[in-house]
């Protein structure tokens, strides 16, 4: 039995934040009820699919769904809304990721959840929150991240923005809505109140920032990533080519990192530089990328394996899922029909966990 046995949540949202927030509850045991429209949520069409039980699925689907059921309303509905009234009425946690003023309309706002069951934890998901110029501003993650000032400093060599590789606006709205309903749910058990949330990828992302863009919180410049300690400014803390074409990086920055590497080096003279400020490291850094471009990618991990220092291989995905680690910690596992899932980060001592059933579309 998981930790969240007992707890019905009615989930409306689709795409990535909230899908992602009700499939950590389902893992634990919650029962979550997906309401989609008759298309179904737009990542059950998003490739690659892969075999999951009896049936076909979206990886990205399968993998933010499983352990969920799926019902079909068309919330434009009378027969639509008086279903989803039904399902409120036994719920304890109820999710929507529309643009603001969409629940309304239909007539599910917190005020109307609210009147069917006066305990309802109601969580909106939004890119810029329910309030404030912003809020019907159409943004996926892409966006949210250039206006908070992450692709500022998700830059390429010659210092132009890139598109990141994680959707991280999504995932940290994804696990802010989490706590926060988590927070709701032990406060009403001591209380007896519900509670509304209001839950902005902005928001959200924001405090990721607060250990490099520190000079900007306190009003003065932005931090740029060639001069910032985290972003590229240090020796200590960069990506490296080797002869092969590939990349390491070093990810310590700590001055014990830069004495146990220097010195198995030869270079123990350099240590010092290892101490200058970031953005004045670019004596160590080109010292570095010489060196490391000696070797291939193997050889240098084979070089550290000895070496008590902050060493990775870049890996692709492809490799990251082929390597060890994965298989012993249990971290990819297959359901009937091999159907891939990633286990939950969350997972208690003493708790075996499986992945759920997938759901079709309208079989729950």
């Amino acid at each position: 039995m998981g930790k969240l046995s007992g707890i019905r949540v009615v989930d409306l949202s689709m795409f990535l934040p909230g899908p992602m927030m009700t499939v950590m509850m389902a893992d634990q045991g919650a029962e979550v009820i997906k309401v989609e429209p008759s298309h179904g949520d737009p990542a059950r069409e998003q490739a690659p699919f892969g075999t999951y039980g009896d049936a076909e699925h979206s990886v990205w689907f399968a993998n933010l769904n499983r352990g969920k059921t799926s019902v079909v309303l068309d919330l434009k509905s009378d027969a639509g809304k008086q279903e989803l009234r039904h399902l409120i009425a036994g719920a304890d946690v109820f999710v929507e990721g529309f643009r603001p003023g969409v629940m309304e309309r239909l007539g599910f706002d917190y005020d109307s959840v609210k009147a069917i069951k006066p305990d309802i934890i109601y969580c909106s998901i939004s890119a810029f929150g329910q309030r404030g110029d912003l809020a019907h501003h159409p943004a996926h993650d892409l966006a949210v991240q250039a206006l908070a000032g992450f692709l500022s400093v998700n830059d390429g060599s010659d210092g132009a923005p890139v598109v990141p590789g994680a959707a991280s606006a999504d995932m940290a709205a994804g696990l802010t809505a989490l706590s926060a309903v988590l927070m709701a749910l032990v406060g009403r058990a001591r209380t007896g109140d519900g509670a509304y949330i209001d839950c902005a990828m902005f928001d959200s992302i924001l405090p990721w920032c607060a250990h490099t863009a520190g000079s900007a919180i306190a009003g003065g410049e932005a931090p740029r990533s060639a001069s910032q300690r985290s972003l590229g400014g240090a020796a200590l803390y960069q990506v490296y080519e080797t002869s092969d074409g590939k990349h390491v990086v070093l990810g310590g920055r700590e001055i014990k990192f830069a004495h146990n590497l220097l010195t198995a080096l030869g270079r123990e003279d350099l240590v010092p530089l290892a101490e200058r400020p970031a953005g004045e490291q670019g004596e160590l850094i080109a010292f570095l990328r010489e060196t490391f471009a000696l070797k291939t990618r193997e050889e240098w991990v084979r070089w550290f394996a000895d070496k008590d220092v902050a060493f990775a291989p870049v890996l692709d995905f492809r490799e990251a899922f082929d390597e060890p680690h994965i298989a012993e910690r249990g971290l990819l596992m297959e359901s009937e029909g091999g159907g891939r899932h990633i286990a939950p980060a969350i997972r208690f001592a003493g708790a075996e966990w499986r992945p759920g059933k997938v759901p079709g579309l309208g079989d729950g």
